[in-house]
């Protein structure tokens, strides 16, 4: 006798016993219901998406690729007096003050043996986050991991390329990197780390291995040799994250055009709890209004003051908060793992105006600077959308911080773009504010 599946056997019962014990229906996520007096003036999620990708995002990603490239820095956002006291630009190259501790740089003894006598290299490195599939290694894409480990191959040592043979795979180096950055997302100077136990390996040569790779996309800042101890994620102190908001100019067709294929090329979002569908008229309507302007949906207003963004973050700084409202693809609430409490150092917002290389014109943009101990997984994209969105519907400093009690992952806003978004550095000793890009 063939064994019908559970579900089939409930189903048919179902149908036997009448429509009283019918399946329960699907559940229908509805916009997440807001009781401030705000909460006929903020965005629904699908708004609120539309307003974010409305925007000449190619503008900020040909900026990052030249800053890759050690075309262009991010002083240039501000001008050189708010960052002469902690960079120093080299050839138009942005490079940060030495912050490892010594004894993270302190060579193993001579003499040692086992998994002290191995080398171990710190790489720091930029890459262009439109030109990858993401840092982590996937089959069958193009990511940052996996181009630095193929790149690596090379220094594998005899043992351990024997035992790839064996298993049939290919001879790839293991890199480790301080974080995890998504498909889009920039990074001037991600921290990873190499080991080897061949001797004959030189710092140069892993330089000129990874450059090699993927000329224009990826650039190798520096190779050091550290200690055994040191490890990119474990030992890092804090993150710098920065993000670029660009507003729209007089070129609306261009914004149009970049709305349109951004919508129609992913036209259901998925945040991880939700899906909502985004066509192609609600986004024009997005488009054709002015960003300075004060016209409005309903009464839904479509402008903000990067001022109330600067003091909707600055509220955050210096407390230990529980950001799991503000992250996506991680459970909300863990018994078992790391906790979602992130220490905010520094989060501020101002205006800035990006240069552009081709015709020599500026656009008018908010750029938004966190600091943490560590950062959730798209929580900066969320927490950025999420205090444009509050800005614009005029909630007040605390609304960030309110959020946090919040019951469901629907009462922030859907991930702002990863072409915004970069990974500035990773920082080894205690935080210095005197670092920060916004004073």
């Amino acid at each position: 006798m063939i064994k019908q599946p559970a579900a089939g056997r409930l189903r048919l019962r179902n149908l036997m016993e009448g429509p009283g014990l019918a399946s329960p229906p699907s559940k229908d996520y509805v916009h997440y219901q807001h009781t401030d007096g705000c909460s006929l003036s903020r965005w629904t999620a699908k708004e609120s998406y539309q307003f974010m990708y409305a925007r000449p995002w190619q503008k900020v990603n040909d900026f990052y690729l030249d800053m890759v490239n050690g075309h262009r820095s991010l002083s240039e956002l501000f001008g050189n007096e708010i960052t002469s006291q902690t960079y120093a630009v080299h050839d138009g190259a942005e490079t940060v003050e030495d912050c490892d501790k010594p004894e993270l740089l302190s060579f193993p003894a001579e003499g040692r043996s086992g998994r002290w006598a191995r080398l171990t290299f710190k790489i720091l490195l930029s890459y262009h986050g439109s030109s990858f599939d993401g840092w982590q290694k996937q089959p069958g894409l193009s990511t940052v991991q996996g181009l630095i480990e193929r790149s690596l191959g090379k220094f594998v040592d005899e043992k351990k390329a024997q035992q790839l043979k064996e298993k049939k795979l290919p001879i790839d180096g293991c890199a480790v990197a301080a974080g995890r950055t998504d498909k889009g997302v920039t990074a001037l100077q991600q921290v990873c780390s190499f080991y080897t136990w061949r001797k004959d390996v030189k710092a140069l040569d892993i330089k000129d291995a990874i450059n090699s790779a993927a000329p224009g996309k990826i650039r190798v800042i520096s190779v050091s040799q550290v200690s055994r101890e040191f490890h990119p994620n474990f030992s890092a102190k804090w993150r710098r994250y920065f993000y670029i908001f660009p507003f729209n100019d007089d070129n609306m067709d261009d914004n149009a055009s970049q709305c349109k294929k951004n919508v129609l090329d992913g036209a259901v979002y998925q945040d991880g709890q939700h899906g909502e569908c985004f066509d192609e008229e609600s986004c024009k309507s997005v488009i054709n209004v002015d960003d300075q302007s004060e016209l409005q949906t309903g009464n839904k207003p479509l402008s903000f003051e990067v001022s109330h963004v600067n003091h909707l973050l600055r509220q955050l700084e210096g407390k230990l908060l529980s950001f799991r409202m503000f992250a996506r693809d991680t459970k909300a609430s863990r018994n078992i793992g790391p906790p979602t409490e992130c220490f905010v150092f520094h989060a501020r917002a101002a205006e800035a105006y990006l240069p552009c290389a081709k015709d020599g014109t500026s656009t008018k943009t908010m750029c938004i600077e966190l600091v943490a101990n560590r950062f959730l997984r798209k929580m900066v994209r969320v927490l950025v959308a999420t205090a444009i969105r509050e800005a614009a519907a005029g909630a007040d400093e605390g609304a960030l911080i309110k959020l946090m009690d919040a019951t469901c992952r629907r009462a922030t806003a859907p991930p702002a773009p990863p072409e915004g978004l970069c990974l500035v550095d990773v920082g080894y000793t205690d935080f210095q504010r005197n670092f920060c890009l916004i004073p």
